[in-house]
C-alpha cells in the first residue's frame, strides 16, 4: 500500500475551510456568524494569555491563567497534550527556531523548558524575582530572553540552563521582548512607556524609543528587521525605525489598550489585538486599517501568525483560541469548542 505525500499546512487549512463551507451550506448558516458553543473539556478553563505556532506550523501552543500549557493540532482542532508544572498563571510561550524546545513563563517566577514532542519538562530557569511576563528565543541557536515584574531582562543559554546576561534599564515591569531577525538586537517594552533596544552581545542599551503615554504591552520586529511595532495602554500601535530617529507612524483605531502586535511572515500585514475585543489588521507600509476581526466576547490578549502566514491565532479573556484566515478575515474555527469547523 503506497502512501502519498503529506499535505502542507496551507493545504490542510484550505481543506478545513472547505469542510466549514460545506457544513455551513448544509446548515444554511455561516459558522462565523453563529454564537459560540459551550467550552469543551479539552480547552482552557480560564483566561488565555499566550499563543504561538511551532516553526513548521504543525503545532499551536496556548497558555493561560489555569496554569497549563496546551498543545493543539490547529487544523484538526484537536488538543494533543497538556503540560503542567507552573504554580499559577502562565503568561508566555515560545518555540526555539528548530522547534525542538518550548519555553513557558509564569507567575511562579520560573521559565520552564519542554520537549514539545514528548511533553516532558527538560529544565527550569530560575532568577527572576516575581512574575515572568515575556519569553522569546533568538532566531538561531539556544539563546533565550525573559522579562518580568522585577524590571529586568535576562538572557539564558537554554542548552546549559545558565544565565548569560542581566539587562537593566526600565523603570518598572518589563512586559514584552523580541529579537531582531539577525539576533543582534533585543527590543523590550515596559511599564515606563518606553521601547528599549539592546545589543545582545554586550547587553548594552542602544537606544530608547519614546512616544507611548502609558505601559507598552507588546513589541515585534518586522521579518526584514526594518521596522519595530509596539502596542500600548494608550490605545495606539506605533511603528519605529530600529536605527533610531523619528517615530514612523501611529496607528489609532482600538477603543482602549492594545495588548499585542505581530507582523505577517511576508511583512505586509501587521496585526494588533486589545481590550476592545477585536483583532485589527493593518497594511504595514501605509498604516491603513485593512480589517477588523470580531469574534471574541472579551479582551484579546495575544495573537500569532502561522509560519506561512495563512492563519492567525488570537486568544484572551473569553478562554477562546480563535483561528482566522487573515487574507479574508474569516473565522476558521475556535479551538476547544463545539462548532462547524471542528
Amino acid at each position: 500500500m503506497s502512501i502519498g505525500p503529506q499535505k502542507t499546512f496551507a493545504e490542510r487549512v484550505e481543506e478545513l475551510e472547505r469542510r466549514v463551507a460545506q457544513l455551513e451550506a448544509a446548515l444554511g448558516t455561516r459558522a462565523d456568524a453563529a454564537p459560540p458553543g459551550p467550552q469543551l473539556a479539552d480547552g482552557h478553563t480560564s483566561v488565555v494569555r499566550a499563543v504561538t505556532f511551532s516553526p513548521d506550523g504543525v503545532m499551536l501552543v496556548s497558555a493561560g491563567n489555569d496554569g497549563t500549557v496546551r498543545l493543539w493540532d490547529p487544523v484538526a482542532g484537536r488538543q494533543t497534550g497538556v503540560l503542567e508544572g507552573h504554580a499559577g498563571r502562565v503568561r508566555a510561550v515560545a518555540f526555539s527556531s528548530d522547534g525542538t524546545m518550548l519555553a513557558s513563563a509564569g507567575d511562579d517566577g520560573m521559565v520552564r523548558l519542554w520537549d514539545p514532542a514528548s511533553g516532558r519538562q527538560t529544565g527550569v530557569l530560575e532568577g527572576h524575582a516575581g512574575r515572568v511576563r515575556a519569553v522569546t528565543f533568538a532566531p538561531a541557536g539556544r539563546t533565550l530572553a525573559s522579562a518580568g515584574g522585577d524590571g529586568k531582562v535576562r538572557l539564558w543559554d537554554a542548552a546549559s540552563r545558565e544565565q548569560t546576561a542581566l539587562i537593566e534599564g526600565h523603570a518598572g515591569r518589563v512586559r514584552a521582548v523580541a529579537f531582531s531577525p539577525d539576533g543582534a538586537t533585543l527590543a523590550s517594552g515596559g511599564g515606563d512607556g518606553t521601547v528599549r533596544l539592546w545589543d545582545v552581545a554586550s547587553g548594552k542599551q542602544r537606544t530608547v524609543l519614546e512616544g507611548h503615554t502609558s505601559w507598552v504591552r507588546g513589541v515585534a520586529f518586522s521579518p526584514d528587521g526594518a521596522r519595530i511595532a509596539s502596542a500600548g495602554d494608550d490605545g495606539t500601535v506605533r511603528l519605529w525605525d530600529p536605527a533610531g530617529g523619528p517615530q514612523i507612524a501611529i496607528l489609532e483605531a482600538h477603543a482602549d489598550w492594545v495588548s499585542a502586535v505581530a507582523f505577517s511572515p511576508d511583512r505586509r500585514t501587521l496585526a494588533s489585538a486589545g481590550e476592545d475585543k477585536t483583532v485589527r489588521l493593518w497594511d504595514a507600509e501605509s498604516g491603513v486599517q485593512l480589517a477588523i476581526l470580531a469574534a471574541h466576547s472579551d479582551s484579546v490578549w495575544t495573537i500569532a501568525f502561522s509560519p506561512d502566514g495563512r492563519c492567525l491565532a488570537s486568544a484572551g479573556e473569553d478562554k477562546d483560541v480563535c483561528l482566522w484566515n487573515p487574507a479574508t478575515g474569516r473565522l476558521i474555527c475556535t479551538l476547544g469548542r463545539h462548532g462547524p469547523a471542528v
